[in-house]
């Protein structure tokens, strides 16, 4: 049985092709932007921490056309949407209107507009191969693709953390996601064959050799089909708390507190900031031994105190993905723990690379017994960021 399986990637031919039927037009070009994994550093990037993703092969591909007027079209081979075809001006966007996925497209020429730039509608055919709900930043990968072609289109002169903050923007003020920027500049900014050490306060970007295949590894991500959503109170809640958090120790954020500084917290804020203190030094620590050329198998057992730190004090995992995390392990991974904003979602493996497979499978047979849906699995393989195809 073979469960590690790579997404199917989609063919520019076959979205062109999609665009003509929509819109009775070719599109003025494909672009592509990548989803992410992150390999360590959950809950740090609003709180001024340090991230440390990779960008993905999966990811999201844009066909567009720029229009004369101010009206966006937007279409969908999604079979997740309800509504795969939205018509709407530009105009008529405004914070605090959500319209479904095209939120995060759509959102972008709003995000533009209140830079003062000089925004055009654009048609727009989209199609992906990231699981969606699977904290793999499917939602990144789209307004980061639409930002990239409306940049090309209309001829902006923006640099990458600006083409980032325009998705920042649409995800927070017009889909309603509270995200920090980690998502956005890993799908703009990723290298192939590294991962992104990201100082979240000053956005400087350190590109780290992340080669796992020339060590005889892989990164596994494993799917446990427990859909998360960012959107939720308890996204919303984990935010608030880092907040009163520095607000009680008398700091701007979370980044310029020690554990030292915790005792005198609530127990429950003492947690939570515990969490994003050490989560956020053991990116330093991860990027540390990759930066020094040492073995990255070393970096396993970081993995899985990070994931005991989500499961302990934030309280962002859930049976499944503690259970994975734990047969994964078990199976022979290096270190295991869940990925992305957490309540579902992925969980990454650091495994040899003849031994992904042996490991899929005992995370499946382990989510079998305890009565979770089937979990999928493929090997992520850090990638180049948002850019134009054709």
């Amino acid at each position: 049985m073979t469960t590690v399986r790579t997404p199917r990637p989609r063919s520019i031919d076959e979205l062109a092709a999609t665009f003509r039927d929509q819109f009775d037009a070719d599109p003025d070009g494909v672009w592509f932007a990548p989803g992410r994994v992150n390999i360590i550093g959950e809950h740090t990037d609003y709180n001024d921490g340090f991230v440390l993703p990779i960008a993905l092969a999966e990811g999201t591909w844009v066909a567009a056309r720029r229009r004369d007027d101010d009206t966006v079209r937007l279409h969908t081979d999604s079979p997740d949407v309800s509504d795969p075809t939205v018509t709407l001006r530009l105009g008529d966007v405004h914070e605090g209107q959500s319209v479904g996925w095209a939120s995060y497209a759509a959102g972008v020429g709003w995000a533009a507009a209140q830079r003062g730039l000089d925004v055009p509608g654009l048609d727009l055919a989209v199609t992906s191969n990231v699981p969606t709900g699977a904290g793999l930043s499917s939602s990144a990968a789209l307004s980061c693709g639409t930002a990239r072609a409306w940049v090309d289109l209309a001829g902006w002169s923006l640099s990458d953390t600006e083409v980032a903050d325009l998705g920042r923007d649409a995800e927070n003020h017009i889909a309603g996601a509270p995200t920090g920027l980690m998502d956005q500049l890993a799908s703009v900014c990723g290298q192939a064959g590294h991962a992104m050490q990201i100082d979240t306060r000053s956005v400087q970007i350190t590109q780290i050799p992340f080669d796992l295949t020339a060590q005889g590894l892989a990164l596994l991500v494993i799917d446990s089909r427990a859909p998360h959503a960012l959107v939720s109170g308890e996204y919303a809640e984990r935010r608030q708390s880092c907040q009163e958090a520095a607000q009680a120790l008398g700091v701007s954020s979370l980044r310029d507190a020690s554990v030292s500084d915790l005792d005198d917290l609530p127990d429950l804020l003492q947690r939570r900031a515990r969490h994003v203190i050490t989560d956020s030094a053991r990116v330093e620590q991860v990027a540390s031994l990759l930066t020094d050329g040492s073995d990255p198998r070393t970096i396993g057992p970081l993995l899985t105190q990070s994931h005991v730190s989500m499961r302990n004090d934030f309280e962002i995992t859930v049976p499944v993905t503690d259970l994975i995390a734990e047969t994964a392990v078990r199976a022979g991974a290096y270190g295991a723990r869940q990925t992305g904003g957490g309540f579902g979602g992925c969980v990454i493996a650091l495994v040899d690379d003849d031994a992904a497979e042996t490991v899929a499978q005992a995370c499946v047979a382990a989510a079998s017994a305890g009565g979770f849906n089937q979990p999928t699995s493929f090997v992520a393989v850090p990638s180049d960021g948002a850019r134009r195809l054709s």
